[in-house]
């Protein structure tokens, strides 16, 4: 019955890789196949309806809210002229200095990476950063690469991560926020390194600015016409951060005192209400697509916790799976292309199951399993395809998402390498 579950698993990660279903479809379905060939019953306790389908797809519930905070203050940023501000200024202080500009570029990348990820990060730091850093002869390449790099460093303090890695490996926020505390050097060392040795191993490239912003002049947006935000509303994207890591206060709460500032120090009184409406909407319009796949990613869950599931993996995996911390960092660094192309171990996909199967079956413990997760995802966020912000910003830059790829992958490879040993010296 194992064998026929990974090969279940197996056909799953073909339909994805192929994109004959969307990932969430692709999950749901792998989800009640899995059920089923565990011998769960249609419905009652441990069911195919009940358990599967009814209570794993609200598991995640935590974590969709957080989505919704973080997007809705994404579009505020956006909306406020606070994420354009802060590129503007970054420009203007880099002046015709590539390397600053870039680090400037990366930096509020970093900033934006917290708050919100995918592709509306890589539009709300790259819609001027990318354009001003080819402005100055950064290489098309190393511009794109530098806005997702910049995003992989706020990653590991961005919230709503958070949320999602303690409530689907059923650990406390605490621990997933010491974690990614110890994994946030290896991102931002390895971010600073790509701008270094890309911008000056590729040289510089005096080149005209993307072919999309020169085909025909634009009226001023209205953000353009009021002119920048204030000085103190470029604060908002460290309040959340502030409050969950140095005060300890719960994600919910510390997203919305975000959304909160951005609102007031941005927006006169009689104006908010639309406002607030407005960019809850649009944040809506956003998070929809990472909620999809959060509803998949719990149903799946609940189907390889499943008694039946965990009794038929249990030997497989065990076998497969190394116990000591040397051998447990070299086979799992060989594996990180694995997390590539919505591939098996990428956390937002079947990797999400294949961590619900290490941790019910005893293999390791979910502190493990956190480690290897965040690590991989340190490399997906960046490097792969078919993420939405890698395809985004390779294409805004003129380059392939491949080009990116194969410049950006032995950086957030040394990410997971770093992410890894720390776990197996912390948890093993």
């Amino acid at each position: 019955m194992g064998v026929v579950i990974l090969l279940v698993m197996a056909a799953g990660v073909a339909a994805m890789l192929t994109r004959k279903l969307p990932t969430a479809f692709a999950l749901v379905l792998l989800a009640v196949v899995i059920a089923f060939v565990a011998g769960a019953p249609l419905t009652g306790e441990n069911s195919v309806i009940d358990t599967v389908l009814q209570e794993g797809a609200p598991a995640l519930a935590a974590t969709m809210i957080a989505i919704v905070l973080g997007s809705w203050l994404g579009k505020l940023l956006e909306e406020t002229g606070v994420a354009a501000t802060l590129v503007r200024k970054i420009v203007e202080f880099g002046g015709d200095r590539p390397v600053v500009v870039a680090l400037g570029v990366l930096a509020v990348s970093a900033l934006v990476g917290t708050v919100t990820g995918s592709a509306p990060a890589a539009m709300l730091a790259g819609l001027i950063g990318i354009p001003a850093m080819i402005a100055v002869g950064i290489p098309k390449v190393t511009a794109a690469g530098t806005i997702l790099m910049g995003i992989a460093v706020g990653i590991p303090f961005e919230l709503p991560l958070w949320q999602f890695f303690s409530t689907a490996l059923e650990l406390p926020v605490p621990t997933v926020r010491g974690f990614m505390v110890k994994l946030f050097p290896f991102a931002l060392v390895a971010a600073v390194l790509y701008v270094f040795v890309e911008s000056r191993r590729r040289g510089v490239e005096h080149t005209w600015s993307l072919k999309s912003v020169q085909d025909k002049p634009r009226s001023p947006s209205r953000r353009q016409r009021l002119g920048d935000a204030p000085w103190y509303a470029l604060l908002t994207p460290a309040v959340p951060l502030i409050l969950a890591l140095g005060f300890e206060l719960a994600i919910i709460p510390s997203l919305l005192a975000g959304v909160l500032y951005a609102l007031v120090t941005t927006t006169r009184p009689r104006e908010m209400n639309k406002r607030l409406l407005r960019t809850l909407y649009g944040g809506f319009e956003v998070a929809a697509p990472p909620i999809a796949l959060f509803i998949a990613i719990g149903i799946l869950l609940a189907a390889v916790k499943l008694p039946g599931a965990v009794e038929a993996l249990e030997p497989l995996v065990k076998a497969v799976s190394p116990q000591n911390a040397v051998l447990f960092v070299g086979v799992f660094t060989l594996l990180v292309p694995l997390c590539l192309y919505r591939g098996p171990l990428n956390v937002f996909g079947l990797g999400a199951g294949i961590a619900g199967v290490l941790i019910s079956t005893g293999i390791y413990p979910a502190a493990v399993v956190l480690g290897m997760a965040t690590s991989y995802n340190q490399v997906f966020g960046v490097a792969d395809p078919t993420s939405t912000q890698t395809v985004w910003a390779a294409q805004y830059a003129g380059v392939s998402p491949q080009q990116v790829m194969v410049r950006t992958l032995p950086y957030v490879w040394a990410v997971a390498l770093g992410g890894l040993c720390v776990t197996a010296a912390t948890y093993l």
